[in-house]
């Protein structure tokens, strides 16, 4: 007797969409009993959007789904009951247990305790009661005495806190969720907020929030078929919250587009209060496959004062942003060197800067260079022995960029050129620096409308983000190079 998900979905006739999730709440715990008692039959939950389309449309809500289907139209498919099946990506998803109030349509789905394959009858399917039980005390609550969509509001922002206590877990212990309500609100009477010693003053001023997701990706790429080229996301999501109040609490999404990567490996700040077992199972380790936790990630928690780093990740990106090509080679007293570079077709081509930095240790300065550029500009530093591919802010049409030249060296100086101990002879790399706003390279973003803010006043929320490259770097594929650790496999 438990339910795998819940939703509320406002029905809005007339848009493109034809509704939106006002709330939707998943019980990963749940959902893994799922998997082992329906076996072959399992049908995982999906995400809001997919669940949107395929529940309007079960329901004949969507404004120009006038064509006939049979599944759903046919005369031996006439429903007397709340509980549906949907078609998402090509599976059907039973039991939905569904209804429509006040344009508002209330959903669940429950737990079968055994194999979808033959259907069990529904009367043997406590779960299905329990739904309808739930969904009908949520009603309830959402509309007695509620005049006016701002007191819809307000007590949509309660639902999580209640469900805690009205339905852990997906186990339902009280359908009546005032009851709920009440005995949070006593609680709070009770025993009044104390400063913790941890939060040293509280702040007063204009109520804000600002939310930061930075991702830095690393790679090593050798142009070699004999050693696989490696690469890595890592996420900070950065927070600063100017809230009045003792104790505000405040709940964040991260949400991922349809083809984005899930994140893995989450490590968040001792202020946040609890997570879905789904967040912290998530791991590298792990072949990802289909089933995959892909979000929406909600970090509910208590703000310090300053400016915090909420949570970190890594993700496993199916390539890298820009593929390399490196080939450095000694022809009698100069070197022939040839860079190709490669933007890959998903990336956002708007850098606010992008360069290649060439170095050539262990070696005079340079006295002499002929080189080609297809794209951008060069800058040549002599006594560093250093080349800078100034690329700029855009690939060209084909995203694709080549370099190539002749250097000559003069006589080494005593500590005046560069040196390391691993560019030795013709080992050597070429280093990406590039960075752009407004992306990140798995698709993770905060919703800003999603944000919920339990505290005095309404706060201005704002959210950035950024991909910066972080040990970019592309080896010579003729010369020996240092390989990476295989954690870093892709």
């Amino acid at each position: 007797m438990a339910q795998r998900a819940v939703w509320l979905i406002r029905h809005e006739p007339g848009t493109s969409f034809g509704g939106t999730v006002r709330f939707s709440r998943r019980y990963p715990t749940v959902e893994k009993r799922a998997k082992v008692f329906n076996g072959s039959s399992y049908v995982p939950v999906p995400e809001d959007g997919p669940f949107l389309k395929a529940l309007l449309s079960e329901l004949r809500l969507l404004g120009d789904d006038k064509d006939f289907v049979e599944s759903r139209d046919s005369c031996s498919h006439i429903n007397k009951t709340s509980v549906y099946g949907l078609l998402v990506g090509g599976e059907e998803l039973w039991p939905v247990v569904a209804f429509l109030r006040n344009d508002m349509i209330h959903a669940s789905v429950p737990l079968v305790e055994q194999t979808l394959s033959p259907r069990p009858p529904l009367i043997s399917i406590s779960g299905i009661s329990q739904g309808l039980e739930l969904l009908f005390g949520i009603q309830d609550f959402l509309y007695s005495g509620q005049k006016n969509d701002t007191e819809l509001n307000a007590k949509l922002s309660q639902l999580p806190d209640l469900l805690l206590q009205a339905c852990p877990l997906g186990t339902l212990l009280d359908a009546n969720l005032q009851n709920s309500l009440d005995s949070i609100n006593f609680a709070s009477v009770t025993q009044p907020q104390k400063q913790p010693a941890w939060k040293v003053g509280t702040y007063k001023g204009k109520p804000q929030i600002s939310i930061s997701i930075t991702e830095k990706v690393k790679s090593m790429q050798y142009g070699k078929q004999d050693i696989a080229d490696t690469w890595q996301v890592v996420g900070t999501v950065t927070c600063k919250c100017d809230l009045e109040g003792i104790m505000p609490n405040v709940t964040i999404s991260l949400n991922l587009p349809t083809n984005g990567s899930p994140l893995q490996d989450i490590l968040v700040h001792p202020c946040v209060t609890s997570l879905d077992s789904a967040i912290l199972t998530s791991s590298s380790i792990d072949t990802v496959d289909d089933s995959a936790f892909s979000g929406p990630y909600k970090f509910p928690f208590t703000p310090p004062l300053e400016s915090f780093n909420l949570c970190y990740y890594t993700s496993q990106v199916p390539v890298p942003p820009i593929l390399g090509f490196y080939q450095m080679k000694e022809e009698e007293v100069q070197l022939k060197i040839t860079v190709n570079l490669k933007l890959h077709e998903s990336v956002k081509n708007n850098f606010e800067f992008c360069e290649a930095h060439i170095p050539f240790y262990n070696r005079g300065p340079i006295t002499h260079l002929e080189y080609k550029v297809s794209f951008g500009q060069l800058e040549v530093f002599r006594e560093k022995s250093l080349l800078v591919w100034i690329i700029g802010q855009k690939f060209p049409k084909s995203m694709e960029i080549s370099f190539s030249g002749t250097i000559t060296f003069g006589a080494k100086g005593h500590n005046k050129q560069p040196f390391d101990h691993i560019c030795i002879g013709n080992t050597a790399y070429v280093k990406l620096h590039f960075r752009i706003s407004d992306y990140t390279l798995t698709g993770c973003y905060a919703d800003q409308h999603s944000v919920q803010v339990f505290a005095s006043g309404k706060p201005k929320i704002s959210a950035h983000r950024k991909l910066i490259s972080s040990d970019y770097y592309i080896w010579n594929s003729k010369a020996p190079a240092p390989v990476t650790f295989a954690s870093l496999l892709s």
